[in-house]
């Protein structure tokens, strides 16, 4: 995997990121992905939060065609809670970048982030998109450049790239740092690609990969307003990838763009996978390491680097799930602490002391398994969050 190269590895796509002034810092807040084909085939998955921001009700609708020429992204501001002006605003962006790309509205999704509820600088923006438009290139900079335009409270730019072996090639940004839960995106992600797929293909494909990937990660149970991954596929490989493979790597490059997401959460200082195991069905398996992740007392535990297995019983039997706590057993960075209704080997005996935490939940009452990663909550946590808007 490559993390020095993103949506500018794959053939077919340009990209910039600029500085329009609509952060006070000057920092990047502009970034513009642009397919330059010959296919323009494109899905996207989006927040299942009841309140959606103007760019996710704009974006699911272009998208709908399964196609796309660019994407136009902001930070700065959600552009949420804003009422028919915010979407308004939504749609004049799309026109503006169809305006300077010589392509249709309809062509173009839009997402923002940033503090919910205020409008855009309308001004900032579309002088922006004029701006950034200027700005595409093909190269790594420019990719990275995309990558950095997007960040809010990320403290680092977020992308990877894969080459298939065959020819074509997956590579895509990501931002993300708070207000991150599991319902299909959880951020803001572009991923690009220069195989030959169809639209409707690519619709699979991607929401395969999120439910395996974006959807397992649950940083503080917050969904946000604005979620949206979406994928653009060029063709410019000419290469047609059987479905299978093209899934498997479009769905390694999203693992390694959310593990980022996890090693940069906001106030981040252990990196927590949860395993539950011999459950009676994935979805089971997955509700209750979602339930054990949200937990405030498990995660201030692992926070403190303490073995409190007894958290994580009670968090787990919160689950509305198939679970025999007489055959149970959980087991924290190796070392087996509960089984069979009771405490097994000292908790002392667990080391909780290095970043990397693993709990592993073996309900042993069916044969499904699946992980969901997670942080802990830490004092930076609380701090970064409560200052957030002032």
């Amino acid at each position: 995997m490559n993390r020095n190269k993103g949506v500018t590895g794959p053939r077919g796509f340009r990209a910039a990121g600029i500085a329009a002034g609509i952060k006070g810092s000057g920092a990047l807040d502009l970034t513009l992905v642009v397919n330059d084909g010959p296919s323009d085939a494109a899905a996207g998955v989006f927040t299942t939060n009841k309140v959606k921001a103007a760019p996710v009700l704009w974006s699911q609708q272009v998208v709908q065609s399964r196609r796309l020429t660019a994407v136009v992204l902001n930070s700065g501001g959600a552009n949420a809670c804003t009422g028919p002006e915010g979407f308004q605003d939504t749609h004049a962006t799309a026109e503006k970048v169809a305006e300077v790309l010589g392509a249709g509205a309809v062509d173009v999704a839009v997402c923002s982030t940033g503090l919910i509820g205020e409008r855009l600088p309308m001004d900032k923006v579309l002088t922006g998109v004029e701006n950034v438009a200027k700005e595409l290139d093909s190269t790594d900079q420019a990719g990275l450049n995309a990558a950095t335009g997007v960040m809010t409270t990320d403290s680092r730019p977020k992308q990877s790239w894969k080459a298939s072996g065959q020819g074509w090639s997956v590579g895509g940004f990501v931002k993300g740092a708070g207000m991150l839960a599991p319902n299909l995106a959880t951020m803001l992600s572009v991923i690009t690609t220069d195989a030959k797929i169809s639209g409707e293909q690519l619709d699979r494909a991607l929401r395969l990969a999120t439910s395996r990937t974006f959807d397992r990660l649950d940083v503080d149970g917050g969904t946000s307003t604005n979620d949206t991954v979406l994928v653009l596929a060029s063709g410019a490989s000419a290469v047609e990838p059987s479905f299978d493979d093209f899934a498997a790597l479009l769905t390694e490059v999203a693992g390694d763009l959310v593990k980022q997401l996890q090693g940069d959460a906001e106030g981040v200082t252990k990196e927590i996978s949860i395993t539950v195991r011999q459950a009676a069905t994935e979805a089971e398996a997955v509700l209750i390491g979602r339930t054990v992740a949200e937990d405030n007392l498990v995660k201030t535990a692992l926070f403190g680097s303490d073995p409190n297995w007894g958290r994580i019983a009670m968090a787990l039997g919160r689950a509305d799930a198939e679970i025999d706590p007489d055959v149970l057993q959980i087991l924290i960075n190796g070392v087996s602490l509960y089984r069979g209704g009771t405490r097994d080997r000292d908790r002392s005996e667990a080391d909780l002391s290095g970043r990397e935490i693993e709990i592993v939940i073996d309900l042993n009452v069916g044969d499904a398994e699946a992980t969901v990663l997670t942080t802990d909550l830490s004092h930076d946590y609380v701090e970064e969050n409560s200052a957030y808007s002032s």
